[in-house]
């Protein structure tokens, strides 16, 4: 698969492109004006995706007669708070931009999250563009139009659904990426096959390795995810059904996240999905749900990208069992106080499962727990 694929995102009236492949980001001003014509801009980014990508969008907007005010901010999961978003909102009235201007997000999923949020609130309501530069935010964040900002007590707890009207995914930026964050991304990659697209995942076993060089296999990979997230969404864009399949491994990677106060020197957000999805499959079999062969299969094939896979990969100590359930009841997954998780009855076979007894979850964790 070579140039660019269009994946749509059918929300009716609201319905928007995710565009795929190389070279978007210098495409910026002419795909943007033909979606939204005459709109004034703002991009908001952080200092390393600035370095490696702003200079090309503001080069397009610019030479289309509309140069953009820059928003940058530090980068890290620590923006995604109530001081950034304040900066963000700030800026975008100092800038005057109007409801019909557009706010893009040039970055991974946090400057995405936060942007997003930003533009759902200023003017009850601006248009807003993802260029999403990471392989995570291009196969999940940027989908969608779930937006926050994290709360002390929790992740993502802050927050509004509010879609974008375009998604650029330039896979040429995923070049730059970090090794660490390319495997963080890809994680999510595999949370598509394993909720319901088991011979997608049994693709990935074999051409990982080419979705990770690049070429035809990498705009593949993504292409995939955007057009399975792009299905379930259109079914269920405020979560209240089987979107929730989405936040397979999500309610122990957001535990985990915050039991190591989102600090990205110890987990990223999308290794705390990876050990999340595995914990999940052996929780799976632990209840006698699907065969522990499966787990098994999941964490052969994280160990084998290099992704971490289990809580004693995580540096440094982590809080204990109990510790570690309390988070997970703050996680927003928790409906009434009863506990809900995505758990499988196989490979591309999960499921909502509610009331999920509190005792099985705590002696789980104790069993894993590496203290």
């Amino acid at each position: 698969m070579t140039g660019t694929v269009t994946v749509e995102v059918g929300l009716g009236d609201r319905a928007y492109d995710i565009l795929i492949g190389p070279g978007l980001i210098a495409r910026g001003a002419e795909l943007i004006q033909k979606r939204l014509p005459k709109a004034r801009t703002a991009i908001v980014t952080d200092e390393n995706v600035a370095a490696a990508h702003l200079g090309p969008l503001v080069e397009s907007l610019t030479a289309g007669g509309n140069p953009p005010a820059v928003i940058k901010l530090p980068a890290g999961e620590k923006t995604k708070s109530f001081d950034s978003l304040e900066t963000v909102v700030d800026q975008i009235i100092a800038a005057r931009l109007e409801r019909g201007d557009a706010v893009i997000a040039l970055g991974g999923g946090v400057i995405g999250d936060l942007t997003g949020f930003a533009a759902g609130i200023v003017r009850r309501g601006m248009n807003f563009v993802q260029m999403p530069t990471s392989l995570l935010a291009q196969v999940d964040s940027s989908v969608g139009g779930k937006t926050g900002i994290n709360s002390l007590r929790g992740k993502n707890l802050i927050g509004v659904f509010h879609q974008p009207k375009l998604v650029l995914a330039d896979t040429a930026a995923l070049d730059t990426l970090p090794l660490r964050e390319f495997r963080a991304g890809y994680a999510e990659v595999a949370k598509y096959g394993l909720i319901d697209r088991p011979d997608f995942f049994a693709w990935l076993e074999s051409n990982w390795q080419e979705v990770f060089s690049g070429g035809p296999a990498r705009i593949e990979a993504i292409a995939q995810s955007c057009r399975a997230k792009a299905d379930v969404v259109a079914r269920d864009e405020f979560e209240t059904g089987d979107r929730a399949l989405l936040n397979l491994g999500h309610t122990f990677g957001h535990a985990l996240e915050a039991a190591t106060a989102y600090d990205g020197a110890r987990l990223v957000h999308g290794e705390g999905v990876a050990i999340g999805m595995a914990l999940a499959h052996r929780f799976s079999a632990r209840l006698n749900l699907a065969s522990p062969d499966d787990a098994a299969r999941v964490e052969a094939h994280l160990r084998d990208v290099g992704l971490p896979w289990r809580m004693a990969d995580i540096p440094g100590s982590l809080p204990d069992a109990d510790a570690l359930f309390n988070f997970i009841t703050q996680d927003k997954k928790v409906s009434r106080g009863a506990l809900t998780f995505i758990l499988t009855r196989g490979i591309g076979q999960s499921f909502i499962a509610k009331d999920v007894p509190a005792s099985e979850v705590i002696s789980f964790l104790k069993e894993n727990h590496p203290g």
